[in-house]
């Protein structure tokens, strides 16, 4: 009879329904391509220039530091072991689809006290006092899954995995391009630290032309004065680049998983500011649902929420168990694997929870509100993304312009700033003339070197937006392609 329960048992779960609604992605309505498309690169390389974007910059230094960073930041070793530990319970919520087995042995020593009844029945029959008994057996017990919500639980939890592979790839992506972004940073404020030293220079050969001219009597006191301190201006300009190449030096440290002060043997020579690639990608929002790991991680999360759904709605139905035992006891070991000494059980429960006061209820509404809010957060996740991309791309396109502005003021300053030179030494104009000159094209140098860094920076932030540097497994996009009876 056990056996015949266990086999039709053992049918309906196999044939049995998943309650609560299986995962369908809901609609988006998005926008056939971003408005900023043309600033993404249409070549037939695209889709794999953008996995390493980096290397785009053509610098070395950069490829190098952020390969580093994916090796050694320790953001990412934190993510990696929230992967495993999302692993494990994927496995453990799929194991309990599964009977279990068990082993056990005892001994066990008594001895009965004569002054109880039973003790001196026995002693009446000439039993002995003291009695050792030696087991051993093995036990099973297995919850048949007949309405799904083990199978949903499963189904979450592999969701869940999803989730944590995807978010691992955004925490890759977000270290990729800040330590990109630390180096150009860092780079930029050498270039402007450069300009200021070459100002220096000038300002000090000027403040001794006007010290000689004051020593001959051209030129008053005053004049000596005033390009001493457009000279002290320009030195004090210096702590701050100073100050904030420190910074990144030991951010590019921290963001490869060493100490500060690791790299600035390495990082100290000045290098140009790499020139920005144009970004390559898809140019069609839809494709952020697999390119941007953020997104792909919130739409896990979604899934695993409805897969919760149906874990609380199986408590509306009865949940069916078996266990059995089978294995030996005996007083003394001689007569322990006999046939006399072997004991065998079997059952079979019920549990149904037929009066809650509402609990199941409550249970269900509350995950119905939890994939509710996983909803809104998807699609929320869908626009910002969209915005990050629309954004970057419009910086880049903008940045992109101011610095080929500023290239041809700066050209022209120089120029005007020679000229000035010239003629105050030839005593056709002032020293305020040439120092106007000095600072103007000192100010446009310095915002030539932050606009080229900006340009750059532009061109990480547009590969990240659009989900560069990251390449989405199947099984990470998998998780709502698992067909279920709808009841």
């Amino acid at each position: 009879m056990m056996r015949k329960l266990a086999l039709l048992l053992a049918t309906a779960s196999l044939a049995g329904c998943t309650v609560g609604p299986d995962y369908h992605r809901p609609a988006v309505s998005l926008t056939p391509a971003f408005m900023a498309a043309p600033a993404i690169a249409s070549r037939s390389d695209a889709a794999t220039a953008d996995i390493d974007w980096w290397r785009g910059f053509d610098d070395p230094m950069l490829a190098d530091f952020v390969a580093r960073a994916l090796a050694g930041n320790l953001d990412i070793a934190q993510a990696r072991a929230r992967i495993d530990q999302s692993r494990a319970a994927a496995r453990a919520a799929g194991a309990a689809l599964l009977p279990s087995f068990g082993a056990a042995g005892g001994v066990t020593a008594a001895s009965q006290s004569l002054e109880t009844p039973i003790g001196k029945i026995g002693q009446a029959f000439g039993q002995p006092r003291g009695t050792t008994q030696y087991s051993v057996g093995a036990e099973a017990s297995w919850e048949i899954d007949l309405f799904g919500g083990l199978r949903r639980g499963s189904e979450a939890a592999r969701a869940d995995l999803a989730a944590t592979e995807a978010g691992a790839g955004a925490v890759r992506i977000a270290i990729a391009a800040e330590t990109a972004d630390a180096y150009l940073t860092l780079r930029a404020l050498q270039a402007q630290l450069d300009v200021a030293r070459r100002q220096e220079a000038t300002q000090a050969r000027l403040v001794a032309l006007v010290r000689q001219r004051v020593d001959q009597g051209i030129a008053p006191d005053r004049e000596l004065n005033r390009a001493t301190g457009a000279l002290e201006g320009v030195r004090a300009s210096l702590a701050p680049l100073r100050a904030g190449i420190e910074a990144q030096l030991n951010r590019l440290d921290v963001l490869v998983g060493e100490q500060p002060g690791a790299n600035r043997d390495l990082l100290a020579a000045q290098r140009p500011i790499p020139e920005a690639p144009m970004p390559a990608g898809s140019a069609a929002p839809t494709d952020l649902l697999r390119r941007r790991p953020d997104v792909v991680a919130s739409e896990a999360r979604l899934a695993a929420a409805n897969a919760r759904i149906g874990v609380a709605v199986a408590n509306y139905y009865p949940h069916f168990s078996l266990s059995g035992l089978l294995g030996v006891a005996s007083l003394g070991t001689s007569n322990l694997f006999t046939g006399g000494a072997v004991a065998a059980s079997a059952g079979a429960g019920l549990r149904w929870r037929l009066f809650d006061f509402g609990r199941v209820d409550a249970a269900v509404a509350q995950a119905k509100g939890v994939q509710a809010e996983a909803l809104a957060a998807w699609r929320g996740s869908i626009l910002l993304a969209a915005e990050d991309v629309e954004t970057a791309l419009a910086r880049l396109a903008e940045a992109r312009r101011e610095r080929m502005a500023l290239e041809r003021q700066v050209a022209a300053l120089t120029t005007a700033r020679a000229q000035a030179d010239q003629a105050y030494e030839g005593g056709v104009v002032s020293l305020i003339e040439v120092l106007d000159a000095d600072r103007e094209l000192l100010g446009a140098s310095n915002r030539l070197a932050a606009v080229q860094a900006d340009e750059a920076r532009s061109a990480v932030a547009a590969y990240r937006a659009l989900g560069g540097g990251w390449q989405p497994e199947a099984k990470a996009l998998a998780f709502a392609a698992q067909p279920r009876d709808r009841r």
